[in-house]
């Protein structure tokens, strides 16, 4: 058993995560500062420069009933600026609600709902193309609290000012809610 434990912080110290200790099992938590992603521009967004503020990640989509809560994470980004990054991932998973490209998902979210919040490249939030953020969002063995899965578009999740998963959020949940605000 202590040869299993030393192998696990090895491989932890060699592949950047630290091991957690859980109701006596040893399992794999890495950071979701060392988690890459680029901007609708093709830039390399650094998660770690937002250390000391939270972060809400937000699968997004342009053709979807819950489309217009672009405009409340708008409000909230404006509002909570000094403390938290919204961050917005389009996705095409969910009745293809989002089709097009960055240029067309870019103007589409300044024209018509503002957008000044970051946005980031077309991903894969589940499945087996599933975008390593969203593997950290979504399994308790990287984000070290809770899985969930991705049930539709406009699901939050919700990172401390340290990187540690706080939460998630259905779609239902306005970004503006209380159940969201509250944590800020």
């Amino acid at each position: 058993m202590k040869s299993i434990a030393i192998v696990t912080i090895i491989f932890g110290l060699f592949f950047g995560t630290s091991t957690v200790q859980n109701s006596g099992l040893m399992k794999l938590k890495s950071s979701i500062y060392d988690i890459s992603i680029t901007d609708l521009s093709g830039k390399k967004i650094d998660l770690s420069k937002f250390k000391g503020k939270k972060i809400l990640i937000v699968n997004t989509a342009s053709e979807c009933g819950f489309t217009k809560q672009y405009a409340d994470l708008q409000k909230l980004h404006e509002k909570y600026q000094d403390k938290l990054v919204v961050i917005g991932v389009p996705c095409n998973q969910f009745g293809g609600q989002e089709p097009g490209n960055a240029q067309e998902i870019q103007t589409f979210c300044q024209v018509n709902y503002g957008v000044t919040f970051l946005m980031t490249e077309k991903v894969d939030v589940k499945g087996e193309n599933q975008h390593p953020l969203y593997k950290w969002l979504t399994k308790k063995e990287l984000n070290g609290v809770k899985s969930s899965s991705v049930k539709w578009n406009f699901q939050k999740y919700l990172i401390d000012e340290q990187g540690n998963f706080i939460d998630y959020y259905f779609s239902l949940t306005n970004p503006m809610s209380s159940k969201i605000t509250k944590q800020l």
